[in-house]
């Protein structure tokens, strides 16, 4: 935005992934298909592809389920010719009072990120847009002055470097990925204070031992509700969070370490690669 534009006052700010959410920007899937296979989700339901009309309902319930916990929830306009515009955690994050626009690895995606800076020019919400290729909301998960960042397809370790020069008042984790793990969140989340979501079998030894050390509540995830996306749900505080109905598991799990799960069908997004948590860009959180 240019430095001399006058900002009408409209909080941007998150210190952590489970604080309790005010604001929050999504987009429909009125648009969604698999086209260009772009990750190992996609490659499954290739042939089945999306039922847009059901997807669009599940996203309703979802944007339901947000304004009905008193959530403000922003929707971005689709564009025809965007079809994974519905995550739009990949093009933005949000870090302390800054909001980035992520610098997407996917030459098919980087229009998105357009699509969203002239919606925050135009609600004259500040951001800072990132040139150096390449890094995608889906592998940053803040936890106060820490943050992770997953080292994947999407997001490079020259991106890790300048996000640090940038925050030195951080301490920046890189933790690498697998090639068919799409982003950190489809493996890890932090979803309250010593407490988090993992699948184990995406992390390298070491950077396991670097989560086991600074939490202590791990959750495990099994393959099967990995696969379901079981990491990606959303937490919007009070040790709540919003889960597919379909990782009884995981959320089971999740009950009996003292949160309440809220369930929404997801079934036809997550064919795409994404859910709860993809779908969503917080950009108000209260700890």
């Amino acid at each position: 935005m240019e430095a001399n534009q006058k900002v009408i006052v409209d909080e941007v700010g998150c210190a952590t992934e489970y604080g309790r959410l005010e604001k929050v920007i999504v987009c429909s899937p009125a648009y969604m298909k698999i086209g260009k296979i772009i990750n190992e989700t996609q490659k499954h339901y290739k042939s089945e592809n999306i039922d847009v009309q059901i997807a669009m309902k599940q996203h309703e319930q979802f944007v339901k389920t947000l304004k009905d916990q008193q959530i403000k929830v922003m929707e971005l306009k689709p564009n025809p010719d965007l079809h994974e515009q519905v995550f739009t955690r990949d093009i933005g994050f949000c870090i302390g009072n800054t909001l980035y626009t992520s610098s997407m690895q996917r030459p098919i995606r980087v229009p998105e990120v357009s699509e969203l800076e002239q919606y925050l020019a135009q609600q004259l919400i500040p951001f800072q847009s990132i040139e150096t290729a390449s890094i995608e909301g889906g592998d940053v998960i803040i936890d106060g002055n820490l943050i992770w960042v997953g080292v994947s397809e999407r997001t490079t370790m020259e991106a890790i470097h300048m996000l640090q020069s940038q925050l030195p008042h951080h301490q920046i984790i890189p933790l690498s990925l697998p090639k068919h793990i799409l982003h950190l969140d489809c493996a890890f989340n932090v979803i309250a204070h010593n407490t988090a979501l993992i699948y184990p079998d995406a992390f390298q030894e070491d950077d396991l031992k670097k989560i086991e050390q600074k939490y202590e509540v791990l959750i495990k995830v099994t393959e099967d509700e990995q696969f379901t996306l079981g990491t990606n749900v959303l937490p919007i505080g009070n040790h709540t969070v919003i889960s597919l109905q379909k990782n009884k598991k995981v959320n089971q799990a999740l009950r009996s370490h003292g949160f309440t799960v809220i369930e929404v069908p997801f079934s036809e997004i997550i064919k795409s690669g994404g859910s709860f948590r993809c779908c969503s860009l917080p950009i108000k959180r209260v700890d």
